[in-house]
């Protein structure tokens, strides 16, 4: 699941629905803000604790869960 974050729907999308969907068990979530700068953040579920991520990656994000893919976020702008 991804979502593009718009300027009405931030706390909806990083509150509300991560919420949501890791009671749902969707497995992974990821959620671009379009914003500059540009950022990624990859949430998957961490057992009870809901969603877990990394923090925000801007510039390129690089990852193999939940399949191979490298984003040249940048290029979104």
């Amino acid at each position: 699941m991804a979502e593009f974050v718009s300027p009405g729907s931030k706390r909806t999308d990083h509150v509300a629905k991560r919420a949501d969907y890791a009671d749902a068990g969707i497995p992974h979530y990821w959620i671009v803000d379009l914003d500059d700068p540009i950022s990624l953040v990859a949430c998957h579920l961490g057992g009870e604790l809901g969603y877990v991520d990394d923090g925000a990656v801007t510039g390129t994000f690089t990852t193999t869960e939940p399949f191979p893919v490298r984003l040249d976020l940048d290029a979104l702008g």
